[in-house]
């Protein structure tokens, strides 16, 4: 099994603190229902940190297998908020 490239860190507020080795970045993480919310790929393109754009397919792979083991579920909104930290 590969090492993973992100880890995931939640914080207040209802944030999920993304790090990998370029940086931290933080995603939304509604909290009513548990959930995770990612921008399209597309939209991913256009708005993450300039080290993060390709790792898409990854962080998407990593993040499900995070919603999983923390009972969350995984939305893809074009809209979804991503920042630096």
């Amino acid at each position: 099994m590969t090492e993973p490239l992100f880890h995931f860190q939640t914080r207040w507020k209802e944030e999920l603190v993304v790090t990998g080795s370029g940086g931290s970045f933080v995603l939304e993480l509604p909290m009513g229902v548990l959930s995770a919310c990612l921008p399209s790929e597309d939209e991913w393109m256009e708005r993450a940190p300039e080290w993060a754009r390709g790792l898409w397919p990854e962080l998407r792979r990593e993040l499900e297998a995070w919603c999983q083991a923390h009972k969350a579920d995984l939305y893809i909104i074009a809209t979804a908020s991503v920042y630096p930290l």
